[in-house]
């Protein structure tokens, strides 16, 4: 089942204030779940909403534009930062929405992701928007997903699966 865009919308105020490249900095000296947000920038409240979802879960989220190393202009060193990123992070995460469905420089993160990543650290959240409008088809159905379990709480699913997940909360590295 698509998580619902107004549920992960209600988390954006549990976010952290603090700048993500701070927070999982910090996470990755203390031990702690560190996850990478794919997501086009049109979604910047719903990008808020999932890494306090995603808080309340365990992990700690690190979102590019909040990181004041980015260049003011996409360039070569965006990139660059990007890739690191996205390696030294345990896990990565694809919020999939209209937007990121369109962006260009999400399907070019999950590509990189994809060769530098174990599979298994590799997650889709599939998104449903207001419209009944569902997000997460096409390439990202090779992938690993978050969804709404019938008992309560989240789940990460093997891809074309619908059971046997793992809680969200009790995923470790």
């Amino acid at each position: 089942m698509p998580i619902p865009q107004y549920s992960l919308l209600s988390y954006a105020s549990q976010a952290p204030s603090q700048r993500s490249a701070a927070i999982v900095n910090e996470a990755k000296r203390a031990g702690r779940q560190t996850a990478f947000l794919s997501h086009s920038h049109k979604d910047a409240e719903l990008a808020k909403g999932v890494q306090g979802f995603l808080q309340a879960q365990g992990w700690d989220v690190y979102i590019d534009w909040e990181d004041t190393t980015m260049p003011d202009t996409p360039d070569r060193r965006t990139a660059q930062r990007i890739q690191e990123r996205i390696f030294e992070l345990d896990w990565f995460f694809f919020l999939a929405t209209d937007n990121s469905m369109k962006s260009r420089w999400c399907p070019w993160e999950i590509g990189y992701a994809d060769g530098k990543k174990p599979l298994n650290s590799i997650l889709i959240l599939k998104t449903i928007d207001n419209y009944g409008n569902y997000y997460g088809n096409e390439y990202l159905q090779l992938y690993r997903y978050v969804s709404a379990t019938t008992v309560g709480g989240y789940a990460a699913y093997e891809a074309a699966q619908q059971e046997g997940g793992i809680f969200l909360k009790d995923m470790r590295r």
